[in-house]
């Protein structure tokens, strides 16, 4: 099988960059990337020993290498960088998730979004807000912190895609009991919804009715929406308040 050329690695590299919060050491991207294309392997991916194939390595390493000269990466000791030209370049490519209506208009799917997908806009929100956000921190989805040194998580965020609910509103409170951080469920359905009411019952009824104060319940379109706008207008706000 042959390798994909690395022009198209460029995008799954910024991509893979945002999802970890901006940067990340070159040596685990190796792996991930792979995951972007299922035509390979893993014998064209591994290496018989420790590490990867030289000529995998020399695909990612060429696609870095464009990026940095576009100027939509920055390579430091390994450590590789997205800028905010990488950054607009990945919201601007990223595959749409619609499909035409009987108008030929392009109509919106937000339950075809993916419990990934959810997570890189909640990274791609708290970093235009000005907080240091993370995903699977502990045992998180999303955090979001003042700064990267700041011991408290100031914003938690769990995506309710497909599984246990109570799991997600267990960890929420978790979290705020720990350092009264300010819980979000991110939820994809109505029937979501409404399960999470019923737990968070104010009535003492509910099995967590003591965030029930405190938690927000967002839907996928409600944040699609939250991201387009803000992601929009990144760069203006970075000179606003910069």
């Amino acid at each position: 099988m042959a390798y994909p050329g690395a022009a198209r690695v460029e995008l799954p590299i910024l991509q893979e960059l945002i999802a970890t919060g901006g940067v990340e050491d070159v040596r685990f991207l190796y792996e991930r990337l792979a995951g972007y294309f299922p035509q390979l392997d893993k014998s064209e991916v591994h290496a018989n020993g420790n590490g990867h194939r030289e000529q995998w390595r020399r695909v990612v390493q060429r696609a870095g290498r464009q990026l940095k000269e576009k100027r939509e990466i920055e390579r430091v000791r390994g450590l590789w960088r997205i800028t905010l030209t990488g950054r607009k370049r990945a919201s601007e490519e990223a595959p749409a998730l619609s499909l035409p209506d009987n108008n030929g208009r392009e109509i919106e799917r937000p339950e075809s979004f993916t419990h990934g997908d959810v997570q890189r806009m909640l990274l791609d929100i708290g970093r235009v807000l000005g907080y240091h956000a993370e995903s699977e921190f502990e045992f998180y989805d999303v955090v979001w912190r003042a700064d990267e040194t700041s011991p408290r998580l100031s914003h938690v965020f769990e995506v309710q895609h497909k599984g246990n609910i109570d799991a997600a509103l267990a960890k929420l409170k978790r979290a705020y009991e720990a350092q009264r951080s300010k819980p979000f469920l991110i939820i994809a359905s109505e029937r979501d919804t409404n399960r999470a009411l019923r737990s968070m019952s104010m009535a003492r009824t509910g099995a967590f009715h003591e965030i029930g104060r405190v938690t927000s319940i967002m839907s996928f379109e409600q944040l699609h929406k939250l991201h387009r706008a803000l992601t929009s207008v990144e760069e203006l706000l970075t000179k606003i308040f910069e």
